[in-house]
């Protein structure tokens, strides 16, 4: 016999918790394989079998929180004959036997496989809780392995869970809106078993014309992500009708949205109907809770405007240089790079020269002290269907303006598409917002705490402005800078925003690095 005792947990980690065993009570091990995992507030620990023989006692549970040097379990020699493990307490006490029928239609479900859970995911650093979607399939429905059960809402991204095996969903632990930790078992599925061996309560039959309809809708639902249900719910396109793209052959949001698209565009415009009267069981007001991501919004947003000294100075720029160097090389561009030529790489460029400069605009304050960044992490707005989320583009000052394109259109597709990932998220010194495509004249942006300072970009509108002289009507567009004055001075603000000015009224300045 050999126990199974925790391995020193590193210097100042006094604690851990049981993530998983790899094996159950009564499997042989081999020595040095691994028995079960372990999470502390730094790192993941593997523990391995001390000896070949069987899995014996299991001190502690998955869950439970351990110290180093505890006993975990222990290893019996080979021969030995542990207590036999029942998965399923059928076969108890001595019972009426039941009728041929009735025994073998209890035994189906066991006699179909091992029950394999559905645990929560790892959600990212410093997430520590979310809330459960809703389920695409039922108890007593098939799955199949990787296909999305649920999906879990976090303050930050969305993350789908996927069946670990194909089989039959036997249990659902946590319901829609439950609040999950990860590594919380929130399902079971019986591994390889089949619809029948495990029949879902039965419905009211519905009537015989809808059937079919309601036949189509489940279908429907098996394959779908909350993400695309959500998508073919506000658009009314048949999924069944859609190529999907997905890296699984799957069937995504953008998917869905194309197809609708194509589908407005494809009819004419119908006749002017008189307005419709208000529906009569149409309620007055509804309440709706809000999602995590949009309560993590509203929190931020309040932080920042209770924490910064918040101000912000505009200017203005003319736009015609970068208006005609695009429309002179847009073509080309594209075919060389495969991207097309925004807007967004001349403000980037524009916007780290300018951070260059003012190095103040770049830093954040951390307790009494101020970090400078000499890195330089673009953060660029996007607006979602759950709110808006702000993607990194990553050392912006090292990408040519191809490069820049192309990661903020990955970027902004992985947000639409509910892809993004935590990484993605985290870590910009800088923020750029464009109120313009929405048609926005001019705002004031609040500061994505911690850092001090965001660009708003505005509508670009032909005005009558003085040059040299001569009133010429130019595309002008708004710009405005909101800073953290605890931080950075009214001097510095001006300046950095005038040095945007400039760079984009001649962007052969950034071009030539002069």
């Amino acid at each position: 016999m050999a126990d199974i005792l925790t391995p020193a947990l590193g210097e100042s980690v006094t604690e851990a918790t049981i993530a998983r065993w790899t094996k159950k009570a009564g499997d042989p091990v081999k020595k040095d394989e691994v028995l079960v995992e372990l999470d502390t507030d730094k790192v993941s620990l593997e523990v391995v079998s001390p000896a070949d023989g069987v899995l014996g006692e299991i001190a502690f549970n998955e869950g439970d929180t351990i110290t180093p040097g505890a006993v975990l379990g222990r290893v019996d020699a080979a021969g030995a004959a542990p207590a036999p493990k029942v998965d399923t307490p059928k076969a108890e006490a001595p019972q009426a036997e039941p009728a041929p029928a009735a025994a073998a239609a209890a035994a189906a479900p066991a006699a179909s496989g091992t029950v394999v859970e559905v645990k929560t995911p790892v959600m990212g650093e410093s997430v520590a809780e979310g809330s459960i979607g809703t389920w695409t399939k039922k108890i007593g429905e098939a799955v199949k392995k990787d296909e999305v059960l649920v999906e879990i809402e976090t303050d930050k991204v969305a993350v789908e869970v996927s069946a670990p095996a194909d089989g039959v969903l036997v249990e659902i632990i946590a319901g829609d809106g439950a609040t999950v930790t990860p590594g919380q078992v929130i399902g079971k599925i019986s591994a390889g078993a089949s619809a029948a061996a495990a029949p879902a309560p039965a419905a009211p039959a519905p009537a015989q014309a809808a059937a079919p309809a309601a036949a189509a809708k489940s279908t429907a639902a098996q394959t779908l992500s909350p993400a695309v249900e959500r998508a073919v719910a506000s658009t009314g396109v048949d999924p069944a009708s859609v190529a999907a793209t997905g890296p699984k052959g799957n069937l995504l949001k953008g998917d869905v949205l194309a197809a609708a698209a194509s589908l407005t565009a494809a009819q004419a415009p119908a006749p002017a109907a008189a307005p419709a009267a208000p529906r009569p069981d149409q309620p007055l007001e509804e309440r709706v809770k809000m999602t995590r991501l949009r309560q993590t919004i509203a929190r931020r947003l309040k932080e920042s405007q209770n924490t910064a000294a918040q101000l912000t100075t505009f200017n203005e720029a003319d736009m015609s240089a970068v208006m005609a160097l695009r429309s002179q090389y847009k073509d080309a561009f594209e075919k060389r790079h495969g991207v097309k030529l925004g807007f967004m790489s001349f403000f980037v460029k524009a916007v780290v020269e300018a951070l260059k400069e003012i190095p103040a605009v770049n830093a954040e304050i951390d307790g009494t002290d101020i970090i400078y960044k000499n890195h330089y992490d673009i953060g660029v707005a996007v607006g979602t269907d759950k709110g808006l989320v702000v993607p990194v583009l990553r050392d912006a000052d090292h990408l040519s303006l191809a490069g820049i394109e192309k990661g903020i259109g990955d970027l902004g597709k992985a947000a639409r598409d509910g892809e993004l990932t935590l990484d993605q998220l985290q870590g910009g010194t800088f923020t750029i917002t464009n109120g313009g495509v929405y048609g926005s004249l001019m705002s004031t942006p609040i500061l994505n705490m911690p850092q001090s300072g965001i660009l708003g970009m505005h509508n670009i509108v032909q005005r009558p402005v003085a040059v040299n002289g001569q009133v010429e009507i130019r595309p002008m567009m708004y710009l405005a800078l909101s800073y953290d004055h605890r931080i950075v001075d009214g001097k510095e603000a001006v300046t950095f925003l005038v040095r945007i000015k400039d760079h984009l009224e001649d962007p052969r300045r950034f071009l030539l690095d002069v």
